[in-house]
């Protein structure tokens, strides 16, 4: 997307079909669309409406240039909206003229009854290496603590520009948001499989090993080992201490959806010992990327590895795909050993990969008196919930 500025670039309604043919193109996949920017996610999402919008010298024709599913969530006893654009829209952040795109965006949804909208812009803003995470360590410490490895300049400028023109960045430094703002990544391009290998720490190999040694056995389920998947899921809920909130139905509506938009995007990978399934992960590929969703496993047998086992044949899988990045999703912010949340940023730093922290979410109310206070309502309202 390449509006000059003080020129905007046409935005309409799009259909599915036209979505994804862009998103495919070659002008399309460069721009990194992740899976919650599918036409498909809006069937996952109970509770919402959408909206598929497109970019470009002629949206009609499909002549596009960026796009975005808009979600949209009714403020009960109004007729009036809170648009969400789940890691979206898909759109050339390092585009200078911002305001050709993000006022079309803002216009359409004002029309569209929202009163207020929140986004969630694709560039990295800082990334911390393993190296530099394990020498980070301490009681009380967190990420933003530790000098970063790096710090992506347009994320700094997409940050700036954003709020030069109102919009707020979603909770505090540390604070996750809707979607996790810090989340671990592994690159694929370039590397073989015995690179992948040399790059899991000690610990890692050896557990994989373990896992095969014991006779730990990995294969793709299918829709029908959703429910032991789930069964595992509320067992890793509660031995972990946390809470997703996610009935099975959300997981088998994402299957349904997902794979019927693109059989093979989403794989659910099951560990089997001595006859009964042990851990249990889902898989997404969108894209030139993949994703490790969410894992579950049982509290017996743990000895014998299964998670590592699982994870490491996803990295291959993810590599023989051809995937750029294999993204293993939120880590937390602690870095403190004692903290019962820096066992899953322990583990996943295992796997070589490096943090990397988002620009997050931002949201912003339309202008107005009626949507400021429209937007403070819902505020309340999403509190109490």
């Amino acid at each position: 997307m390449t509006a000059a500025r003080g020129r905007e670039t046409p935005l309409g309604p799009i259909n599915s079909a036209t979505y994804r043919s862009f998103l495919l193109s070659g002008a399309g996949s460069d721009l990194g669309a992740g899976f919650l920017q599918s036409p498909s996610w809006a069937q996952v999402k109970d509770g919402w409406r959408s909206q598929l919008v497109g970019w470009g010298p002629d949206p009609a024709a499909g002549r596009l240039t960026g796009v975005a599913l808009v979600l949209l969530r009714q403020l009960p006893g109004t007729r009036k909206y809170f648009a969400y654009l789940p890691e979206g829209p898909v759109a050339d952040w390092a585009d200078p003229g911002i305001d050709g795109w993000l006022d079309p965006l803002l216009r359409h949804l004002r029309a569209s009854g929202v009163f207020a909208v929140r986004i969630g812009p694709s560039p990295a803003y800082r990334r911390w290496s393993r190296a530099r995470l394990k020498s980070g360590t301490g009681p009380g410490r967190r990420l933003s603590d530790v000098l970063a490895s790096e710090v992506d300049p347009l994320g700094t400028a997409v940050a700036e520009r954003l709020r030069a023109r109102g919009w707020n960045r979603c909770g505090g430094e540390d604070d996750e948001d809707a979607q996790p703002r810090h989340v671990f990544r592994i690159q694929l391009t370039g590397r073989t499989t015995d690179d992948l290998w040399a790059g899991l720490n000690q610990e890692w190999r050896r557990n994989v090993r373990r896992a095969q040694k014991s006779g730990v056995e990995v294969a793709v389920g299918s829709a029908t080992d959703l429910p032991e998947f789930y069964r595992l899921l509320r067992i890793t809920e509660e031995r972990d201490g946390f809470r997703l909130g996610r009935s099975l139905g959300y997981y088998e509506r994402q299957y349904a959806a997902l794979n019927e938009e693109e059989p093979g995007c989403m794989r659910l990978y099951l560990a089997r010992h001595e006859g009964g399934i042990l851990a249990a992960h889902t898989m997404i590929r969108f894209g030139r990327r993949i994703w490790y969703q969410t894992g579950a496993s049982a509290d017996h047998r743990r000895e014998v590895r299964p998670s590592n086992l699982l994870q490491w044949r996803m990295l291959l899988d993810a590599h023989a795909l051809g995937a750029d990045v294999y993204d293993m999703r939120g880590v937390p912010s602690t870095l403190d050993p004692d903290d019962r949340p820096y066992g899953l940023l322990r583990w996943k730093l295992g796997t070589g990969g490096e943090v990397v922290e988002t620009l997050g979410e931002w949201e912003r109310p339309l202008d107005g008196t009626a949507n400021h206070a429209l937007y403070r309502a819902f505020q309340t309202y999403m509190a109490r919930r």
